[in-house]
């Protein structure tokens, strides 16, 4: 997967910025405040294979993610099957985690690096040196992300309701089928015979 922005011509840190405010991880942010931020985030690369995030990881979860370059699989695992499925595969410009760094709650998914994988982690000692240093910043920073997770609250609520849907027309079939399967069973057994 590659991405749309080409920031391969950028020194690392404005390419950063450049990533953090696209579509993809914050795009409310302005360049400006981007800069900001990269600048408390700190690199760390991972090799192919890598797990950087652990669905259901509840130590050591309290940062978040701005992949710089490579590809990351995002699964989750399947209640009651005993494995698990990928929900998408993210490239450069993605924000991970960005919910651990708020609350530190266990980890909704698992990430996996497709591909050797750069990212830039604000920790939330970070974010909180952030918010005491530079709290416009800090204040605009907080903002962006908590509109990218209502957005994505109101998206799964859309899903939600589709696949209520889906399930109540389902279930309206099921009826029929087996309401069906009934009368067809009570006319058989007064068709038959007494002995």
């Amino acid at each position: 997967m590659t991405s749309e922005f080409d920031v391969s011509h950028l020194p690392a840190e404005e390419a950063a910025a450049h990533l953090l405010v696209t579509p993809s991880a914050l795009a409310d942010l302005s360049l400006a405040d981007a800069a900001r931020v990269v600048a408390y985030m700190k690199p760390k690369r991972f090799k192919a294979g890598t797990i950087v995030i652990q669905e259901g990881e509840a130590r050591y979860n309290d940062y978040m993610l701005l992949l710089l370059s490579g590809d990351i699989a995002v699964e989750n695992e399947l209640p009651g099957a005993g494995d698990s499925m990928v929900v998408t595969i993210i490239g450069p410009g993605s924000l991970l985690g960005e919910m651990g760094v708020i609350d530190g709650s266990p980890r909704s998914a698992t990430c996996t690096a497709n591909t050797d994988i750069t990212v830039g982690i604000l920790t939330r000692t970070a974010l909180m040196r952030l918010l005491r240093d530079e709290p416009g910043v800090g204040a605009r920073l907080l903002l962006a992300i908590t509109k990218r997770m209502s957005d994505r609250l109101r998206e799964t609520t859309r899903k939600l309701r589709t696949f209520a849907q889906m399930n109540r027309v389902l279930q309206q079939e099921l009826n029929v089928v087996m309401n069906n399967r009934i009368r067809a069973e009570r006319s058989s057994d007064k068709a038959e015979p007494k002995a």
